[in-house]
C-alpha cells in the first residue's frame, strides 16, 4: 500500500470518527452518550491531526514546504547550498537500504538528507 493511499485511508477513518462523536452527541435523550462522543471525536482528531502533520522520509524542512519529490534514499533532489557542511552522522535509510549521510547549516542547524556515494 503506498504511502498516499494509507495517509488518505486513516484521514479518512479520523474524519468518521469525528463526524461519529458529533452524531452521538446529537442522540436525542439516553443515547446521547457523551463519553464515547468525545472519545470518538478525541480518537479522530488525533488521528486526523498525526496524518496531516506526519513527515515522510529524510526531508528538509524546505523539502516539506515546497512539496519537492523524494531524491535517492528519500534525501534532497537538488544540490546543497554552499552554507551546508558535512557531518559524522551516517545512518542507512530503513526504507530503502540507500546509505544517507547528514548536512547541517551551522548558522541554523538545518539539516538536509544527502544519500552517500
Amino acid at each position: 500500500m503506498g504511502v498516499s493511499l494509507a495517509r488518505m485511508l486513516l484521514g479518512g477513518v479520523g474524519l468518521l470518527l469525528i463526524v461519529a462523536g458529533i452524531a452521538v452527541v446529537a442522540i436525542p435523550g439516553p443515547g446521547g452518550d457523551r463519553i464515547t462522543a468525545l472519545w470518538l471525536f478525541g480518537c479522530g482528531a488525533v488521528l486526523l491531526a498525526g496524518v496531516m502533520l506526519e513527515r515522510t522520509r529524510y526531508r528538509s524542512l524546505n523539502a516539506e514546504r515546497t512539496g519537492d519529490g523524494h531524491g535517492p534514499g528519500g534525501g534532497e533532489t537538488t544540490r546543497l547550498e554552499a552554507r551546508f557542511r558535512p557531518t559524522e552522522e551516517r545512518f542507512v535509510d530503513p526504507t530503502t537500504g540507500v546509505p544517507m549521510r547528514v548536512w547541517i547549516d551551522p548558522k541554523t542547524g538545518e539539516r538536509r538528507y544527502v544519500p552517500e556515494g
